[in-house]
């Protein structure tokens, strides 16, 4: 599966939102939001914020391109988890949501393993992590309740991972994952929510773009 290559930078100011692609960073003042929050570009500064000028299909548009760069996957990808979701018994929205929080890349960045998803994306390329004790290396790959992801023995001296456990020791992690520093374990406990998680896309919003 193909990636997204631009510039993280510039893909946060094309849609006018923090999207937390380059991690602890994007919490800083260095974060170009901050800096300069007007849409790339040489005539940027004279049109402003992106979603100044957009139509109600721009908006919608808007949205999706939020979440698709949001969890890192390609139009392709994201539509087909679209088609899954209207096809699956229940608020489509809400199921919407669960296919892409339960991606086992963002699972890995959910649980701090990672500080972004491109990290965590690295992480499960190169087969250094453990799904129920199986070696698992696809990024979409979709974790259930109670399944627990761990680090392979031998990676887990690895640099990526370096003061790993330390940094866990209190970390805020995703309400529906529980974290062992120790045993440096991610295990779902719950699924994830709607309900008690406000996303930074409008789900609704694109529904009615690919329900057009």
């Amino acid at each position: 599966m193909g990636r997204d290559i631009k510039a993280k930078c510039k893909q946060c100011r094309r849609v006018g939102t923090k999207l937390f692609l380059k991690g602890d960073r994007c919490s800083t003042s260095k974060c170009a939001i901050v800096k300069r929050n007007y849409i790339p570009g040489m005539h940027g500064t004279k049109i402003g914020k992106a979603g100044t000028r957009l139509t109600g299909y721009g908006i919608q548009l808007q949205e999706k391109q939020k979440a698709k760069k949001t969890y890192r996957i390609l139009e392709k990808q994201f539509s087909n988890y679209f088609k899954k979701a209207i096809n699956t018994k229940g608020d489509t929205a809400e199921v919407l949501y669960r296919f892409l929080e339960l991606r086992v890349d963002n699972v890995v960045f959910r649980g701090g393993f990672a500080s972004s998803r491109d990290k965590a994306r690295q992480i499960v390329n190169h087969g250094l992590l453990f799904v129920n004790g199986k070696k698992v290396n696809i990024p979409s790959y979709q974790v259930r309740l109670k399944d627990k992801i761990t680090i392979k023995k031998e990676a887990q001296a690895k640099k990526i991972f370096e003061g790993l456990s330390e940094s866990l020791q209190g970390k805020e992690v995703a309400e529906w994952l529980l974290v062992d520093p120790k045993e440096l374990a991610i295990t779902v406990i719950d699924l994830p929510s709607l309900k008690k998680t406000k996303p930074n896309f409008d789900l609704k919003a694109i529904i009615e773009f690919y329900s057009r």
